[in-house]
């Protein structure tokens, strides 16, 4: 697949993906507002209810007695008929000029009874005189009822609010009103004078928990004067979780959605990453084909020189041929050694023949043997081996191989504008380790290079030169032994300065 094609299908769904988000997310804050709304609502209306019972309550506490009295004292509660007669009459009771009482039944038709109280008969008369009283009374009684009720609303203000709404009462009618609402949770309240100042509360309020955010206020008997005014305010510790309880079915959905996201995004990055990685091994395979092509070709033609009679007569062409050969089997041998240190890479863990050696002298040595090759360019190469300790346990030979490839680097990668300059230098570390480091003024690796250089297939770009052959196996194979040996590698560098790699390792216990 084409790197533009999966930047387009990446493209394409990461918009889809964050579009599903925004649109879960959207769609979740959209419930959450609404039960908010529901919720306060409902609380809102439980706490006016309540407000009316406590209302009611008062009133019906005042009345009681007042209503009895005036019920004993009121003409209707005298057995002067329905408005309306019935099939077993009417009954009148009445008191005669000279004091006499009597009780007056009269039984018969509705129709008849109603003509006859309306009529111009004795009974009738006296019946609409008797109404004339009684109507009269009424308004007196309702007067004093009247009046009784100013007083209720002049003097029930003046009462201890603690007896206007209990506490017990106020948690009753409160769950009462709430579980018929469908509000079935746990709260905490209190009532507060116009100041502000607590009454009462409930066992668990927290004025720090009742915040304007969280808190319902209702005015309890909103007729009270101004200056008296009480309020409940009531809080739910837990409405949180029941708002977000109400949605939890939605959470599931976005779980996956996120999860799928990952998954994708992560197989973007595996897909980028095996691009890359075959991009690599062709670029591999074409060098590797390159670098067997050259010294295959000088053997082959070698050989055919072998095969002229006059070749073989001549001692000194057959010096030269013979020193062709070696060479070319030489870098032969050296490209397949590269092609091995890629199989070793590829193993989770390489099998190592670990001994104690003295790295001052190992390294000593591979920089006297690998003076010849930087000296041919016109260089120098210094040996600053200054540790005290230097016994390490490693394998010998990957450790040999480690040195001379960051040597080879370093005079591959040497700078055309100055002499060639490697300083290979030891010393002691706290915490019983050792420091080597190879040092170069050669061309420098770019900062945005320099987290990929022990990346396999790697290969550090070097500009208009075109003689610097690999195949981007060295420096990988380098970071795998040093960690198989329990060290650490880093580089620092400077694009046209140099570079210094330095290696760290653990002494040796014995």
């Amino acid at each position: 697949m084409k790197k533009h094609t999966i930047w387009i299908l990446t493209v394409l769904m990461v918009f889809t993906f964050v579009g599903l988000l925004c649109i879960q997310i959207f769609y979740m804050k959209n419930i959450v507002s609404i039960r908010y709304e529901q919720f306060s609502q409902g609380v809102r209306q439980a706490l006016v209810n309540v407000a009316i019972r406590l209302e009611q309550d008062e009133t019906r506490h005042f009345l009681e007695d007042e209503v009895s009295q005036i019920e004993s004292k009121s003409v209707y509660t005298q057995r002067m008929g329905t408005q309306l007669p019935t099939q077993e009459g009417i009954q009148y009771s009445f008191t005669t000029t000279t004091g006499l009482e009597a009780d007056l039944t009269i039984k018969g038709a509705p129709q008849e009874i109603n003509k006859f109280q309306s009529g111009n008969s004795v009974v009738g008369k006296h019946f609409q005189s008797m109404q004339d009283v009684y109507r009269s009374h009424y308004l007196y009684q309702k007067g004093v009822l009247d009046d009784v009720i100013l007083n209720i609303i002049a003097t029930a203000s003046t009462r201890p609010i603690q007896e206007r709404a209990d506490s017990a009462l106020v948690r009753r009618y409160l769950t009462q009103e709430l579980d018929t609402l469908g509000l079935k949770m746990p709260f905490e309240f209190a009532v507060l004078n116009q100041a502000g100042i607590i009454q009462y509360r409930s066992a668990g309020y927290q004025s720090a928990d009742a915040q304007s955010d969280n808190a319902f206020v209702q005015t309890l008997f909103p007729r009270d004067p101004a200056g008296r005014l009480h309020f409940l305010k009531v809080y739910f510790p837990t409405r949180q979780d029941y708002i977000f309880k109400s949605i939890s079915f939605m959470v599931p959905a976005f779980a996956f959605t996120i999860i799928l996201l990952i998954i994708f995004v992560y197989t973007i990055i595996v897909a980028f990453r095996q691009k890359k990685l075959t991009e690599m091994k062709n670029d591999f395979i074409n060098n590797m084909t390159h670098e067997f092509k050259t010294p295959i070709s000088s053997i082959s033609l070698a050989a055919q020189m072998l095969n002229d009679p006059a070749v073989r007569k001549s001692p000194a062409m057959l010096q030269q041929i013979s020193t062709v050969v070696n060479d070319e089997t030489k870098r032969l041998r050296f490209q397949v050694e590269k092609v091995l240190q890629m199989s070793l890479y590829e193993r989770q863990r390489a099998s190592l023949k670990l001994e104690e050696i003295d790295a001052n002298l190992t390294v000593y040595n591979i920089v006297n043997t690998f003076k010849l090759k930087v000296e041919k360019y016109g260089g120098q190469i210094e040996a600053h081996l200054d540790a005290l300790n230097g016994l390490v346990e490693v394998d010998e030979m990957h450790f040999t191989n480690v040195i001379f490839n960051l040597l080879d680097n370093a005079v591959k990668y040497r700078s055309e504008e100055r002499p060639l300059h490697i300083t290979v230098s030891s010393r002691d570390l706290s915490g019983e380790r050792l420091e080597i480091t190879v040092a170069d003024n050669g061309i420098g690796i770019r900062r945005d290079d320099l987290k990929k250089i022990f990346d396999k297939f790697f290969r550090v770009s070097t500009g208009n030169r075109h003689d610097v052959k690999g195949f981007g196996l060295g420096l990988a194979y380098v970071k795998k032994m040093i960690t198989e040996l329990g060290g650490t590698i880093t580089v620092e560098s400077e694009f046209n300065v140099g570079t210094k790699f330095i290696i760290i390792l653990p002494l040796s216990k014995n």
